[in-house]
């Protein structure tokens, strides 16, 4: 797909051969790209974008440069993500559902695309069919998704999906040194292992906030080992999340308000409402991810106390994992345990029962005591 889109392609060939085959059959009005984060929908999505652009531009090189901008000054390329945990109704209204009808700015093409589209309310869903059962013959729609199963059977039927495959952690770990981020190797290659093929995720791994998450999973995991104070533990794990929460709403607030100011309808209390569900939701993400890192943690406890110190994604903390695992052995012979992995086992399902207690809105703080509690007790 000519050089564009070269990096991402070569992480997902399949997605590469079905968009070429597109483009020289011409392109659907309406593509769903499907898989986990970080797979590349995003990248494949603007290199896809500009291909369509190009192709029907007097000048293709020009066209296709401000395309694969990020953000992109191509007027015909509108591309909405959401602000909050969910795409404003009136914004996806005016950006796409009543901009499609206007013809293309210059060139004889306009692109659409809605990323994390599972974050469009139903209303927003039901009001975007009809531009997807008849769009202009310009326009072509590009929804992203993480979750597909978020979406409306009536809005997936009407696109051409295009599935993305997880990354194996060797094209994360290589991406990641590619890119010269940072992280010593060991810490690179664990964060691959940890991002389950999310490019994103080991990214964020590798930044200030993902080391200091992991740092502070570490110690709660050893505090629920040693029997010790977890709680000092679990509230710094979520005093991180709240922090990352309120760094979330306060971008926000100041997008929206630069937004307001340049014209697009705003009040103050669809500002408040937008910025607090930004807010909301990265904080949630961030106790999730710290749940899952600690999931992961007693996972790899128990591969290296069953001897498979090479199948551990915490890589780079195998000193550490290896010593609670001897002691956690030594632990199970003096009460005559007849299996050693069966401690971390049952606290990697204690692990999930909490984040799936947490997806129903309990309090984030008596689940994560409890869990404290409970896993001090699977692991004594």
């Amino acid at each position: 797909m000519m050089g564009t889109m070269l990096q991402s392609s070569e992480r997902q060939p399949r997605v590469r051969v079905a968009l070429d085959a597109a483009l020289r059959s011409g392109p659907s009005h309406a593509y769903l790209f499907r898989g986990p984060r970080g797979a590349g929908k995003r990248e494949m999505a603007r290199g896809f974008a500009a291909e369509i652009l190009a192709g029907a531009a007097d000048d293709a090189e020009d066209a296709r440069r401000r395309a694969l901008m990020d953000p992109s000054p191509h007027p015909d390329l509108v591309w909405l993500a959401p602000k909050g945990a969910q795409h404003m109704v009136e914004e996806v209204r005016e950006r796409v559902i009543r901009a499609s009808a206007y013809r293309p700015y210059e060139g004889g093409k306009r692109v659409f695309v809605i990323e994390a589209a599972e974050a469009m309310r139903d209303e927003s869903q039901n009001a975007l069919l009809k531009t997807l059962e008849e769009p202009p013959q310009f326009v072509h729609l590009i929804l992203l998704s993480s979750e597909p199963s978020a979406l409306l059977e009536t809005i997936a039927s009407r696109c051409q999906p295009v599935d993305f495959a997880p990354l194996p952690p060797e094209a994360v770990e290589a991406a990641l040194r590619e890119e010269g981020g940072g992280g010593e190797a060991e810490e690179i290659a664990a964060a691959a292992r940890l991002s389950a093929g999310d490019l994103e995720l080991a990214r964020q791994l590798l930044g200030e906030q993902g080391r200091k998450l992991r740092g502070k999973v570490e110690g709660f995991a050893a505090a629920v080992l040693a029997d010790g104070d977890a709680a000092v533990s679990w509230r710094a794990m979520l005093k991180t999340a709240e922090g990352a929460g309120e760094e979330a709403e306060a971008a926000a607030r100041e997008v929206l308000e630069g937004e307001k100011e340049a014209g697009m309808k705003r009040s103050a209390r669809d500002i408040a409402d937008a910025a607090k569900r930004a807010g909301r939701r990265r904080r949630t993400e961030l106790l999730d991810l710290g749940l899952r890192l600690a999931a992961a943690w007693f996972r790899d406890l128990a591969a290296v106390a069953a001897g498979a110190a090479d199948l551990a994604h915490n890589s780079d903390r195998l000193d550490a994992l290896r010593e609670q695992a001897a002691d956690l052995g030594a632990r199970a012979g003096a009460n005559g345990a007849p299996d050693a992995l069966a401690a971390p086992r049952r606290a990697v399902e204690l692990v999930e029962d909490t984040r799936r207690r947490l997806d129903l809105n309990v309090s984030e703080e008596l689940a994560l005591e409890a869990l404290s509690f409970r896993l001090a007790a699977a692991l004594r």
